[in-house]
């Protein structure tokens, strides 16, 4: 009797995980379907997209509302100008690594203005100036933070130089942040370490610079960059590149102030180029120099050999040997 009720036991709870697994899965099936019907059109099966400033969720194929006065995120007011707008954001600038604090710190302002506008008497000038003195100098802690501010320093400074966008400079922090943290600028210089981050980052991105235009505006010889440029990226271990001459061209073209034709010739120069496998182990800046000085001359436009060179910072040897090697090239692929 004992063993007949263990049977009944035993297959009322198989019936039971059976009804709960069955349960479960059209729970799911239920949400994929909810997923899919909050994803797709349910006319044309079309992507929707979302219409913040008018709270609406729309089908971008047959134009299908589908969703019609949703939750408004944004701010309560309204601002027509930047000023107007600093003025009523109660929030402030977000968080990024090229400051040494991530921009969480608090900053004295160098007016010497109260909240309304007024000057300050003298004592109270004086008063604000130690406070902006003791401010700056709690900002950092300790040495590492006063070797990340100068170092994120040089890299703004050099960016700015070289007119690198904001992504390469955010790159080339987290890189300069990572060697700090593993120990590898004893016996190396800040400016040297910094400028091989910001160096590795611009050719991650595809915006490289040449090593003489880093050298320029650098702190460093030419030397001691490439020494710890190759020295960073082996012990981060980072995945960088060769430059794509292409990259460079269409600098090169802007600063001689040629036409579109030539950039587009020039990039075709390029790639007849690599097709015939003439690149390897050549400068990258002086194949482009190049190209667009083959280009100038294929599209009948008038530049000269010293132009160019003081353009790419390459010699004019360089360029002559170089321009000859991808007219030959390209008359081979042509033929």
């Amino acid at each position: 009797m004992t063993e007949t009720r263990i049977h009944e036991y035993d297959g009322s709870t198989e019936r039971n995980r059976t009804n709960s697994s069955a349960a479960e899965s059209t729970a799911d099936e239920t949400e994929s379907t909810a997923d899919e019907r909050t994803t797709t059109c349910p006319e044309c099966e079309g992507r929707l997209v979302t219409d913040t400033e008018h709270g609406e969720t729309v089908c971008e194929d047959c134009g299908l509302v589908v969703e019609q006065d949703s939750v408004d995120r944004g701010p309560e007011w309204r601002a027509f100008d930047s000023s107007e707008r600093d003025s009523k954001s109660r929030v402030g600038a977000p968080t990024t690594n090229m400051m040494h604090d991530k921009g969480l710190s608090t900053n004295i302002g160098w007016q010497d203005k109260d909240a309304y506008g007024k000057s300050l008497s003298t004592r109270q000038r004086q008063k604000m100036q130690r406070l902006r003195t003791w401010n700056e100098r709690f900002r950092t802690r300790d040495s590492k933070e006063r070797n990340l501010k100068q170092a994120l320093g040089e890299i703004d400074r050099m960016a700015s130089a070289l007119g690198l966008p904001d992504n390469v400079r955010e790159t080339a922090s987290v890189i300069y942040r990572r060697a700090l943290s593993e120990n590898l600028l004893p016996g190396r210089s800040i400016e040297g370490v910094a400028t091989a981050a910001l160096y590795a980052a611009a050719r991650q991105a595809g915006t490289p610079r040449s090593l003489d235009e880093f050298t320029a505006v650098s702190r460093v010889d030419k030397m001691e960059l490439t020494r710890t440029y190759r020295y960073v990226i082996r012990e981060l271990g980072l995945r960088v590149q060769p430059a794509d001459p292409e990259s460079y061209v269409p600098r090169f073209v802007s600063r001689l102030e040629l036409s579109e034709e030539t950039q587009r010739l020039a990039r075709e120069l390029l790639d007849n180029a690599k097709d015939a496998g003439i690149t390897s182990g050549k400068s990258p800046v002086g194949l482009a120099a190049s190209a667009v000085y083959a280009a100038a001359l294929l599209s009948n436009e008038k530049v000269t050999q010293s132009q160019v060179s003081a353009v790419a910072d390459i010699s004019e040897v360089t360029i002559r040997n170089r321009y000859k090697e991808l007219l030959e090239a390209s008359e081979g692929v042509t033929a």
